[in-house]
């Protein structure tokens, strides 16, 4: 397919581009905040599955502190995010160095978004082919429902994407990424503060859907 083989890429790096330069203020003014609210480093590295379940080095702004208990381990999640932390993940600001990973290649600014490593012994086969394009900054699951639906609904819309990749599904996605952050919708889930660990699929929940 043309477009996801080449025409896809090629907007990706003109996108990560023209944002680098253009936004390079903002950068500079959130890195410093930053900096002065939550401490350093100002950018979060975390390994993550690629395309192809290649690892790289993912790129975001810190959204929390390291601040620890007398027993000197890290507090839990909900303490160390603090107000602006909280503001930069639900205006989505914490995700803009990932273009960074947009121009290197780790990353599309469309696709399924980029989990923990230590994800990839628990999912089933249907839920591996998540991996078979490029992760992205936002994808078909963050646009419905991102942290407030499961992580079953959440692998479906994935491999979905991958079934239906187009350049009018990249741009409906594009449209409605906007609107969610807009809006700041579906942040957080229900229940604690960043999304709950997955723990596997249950043996009766095996076999995905089509959406």
């Amino acid at each position: 397919m043309l477009y996801q083989r080449v025409i896809k890429r090629c907007l990706d790096v003109i996108l990560a581009l023209l944002v680098l330069v253009l936004l390079s203020p903002v950068y500079l003014i959130l890195a410093i905040l930053v900096r002065r609210k939550l401490g350093s480093p100002v950018i979060f590295t975390q390994e993550r599955p690629g395309y192809r379940e290649q690892i790289f080095k993912l790129y975001k702004f810190r959204t929390m502190t390291d601040e620890r208990d007398e027993k000197g381990e890290l507090k839990p999640d909900e303490v160390r995010l603090t107000p602006f932390g909280r503001m930069l993940r639900s205006t989505s600001l914490d995700e803009l160095p990932e273009f960074l990973n947009i121009l290197k290649g780790d990353m599309s600014f469309i696709g399924p978004r980029p989990l923990l490593v230590k994800y990839l012994p628990l999912y089933n086969e249907h839920q591996h082919r998540r991996h078979e394009v490029r992760p992205g900054l936002t994808g078909y699951a963050q646009v419905n429902g991102r942290n407030t639906i499961s992580w079953e609904q959440k692998f479906d819309y994935d491999v979905w994407y991958v079934d239906h990749l187009s350049f009018l599904l990249d741009l409906k996605i594009v449209w409605k990424t906007v609107a969610v952050v807009l809006r700041h919708n579906d942040i957080n889930s229900a229940n604690d503060a960043t999304m709950e660990a997955f723990t596997g699929t249950p043996p009766d929940q095996q076999d995905g859907e089509a959406i």
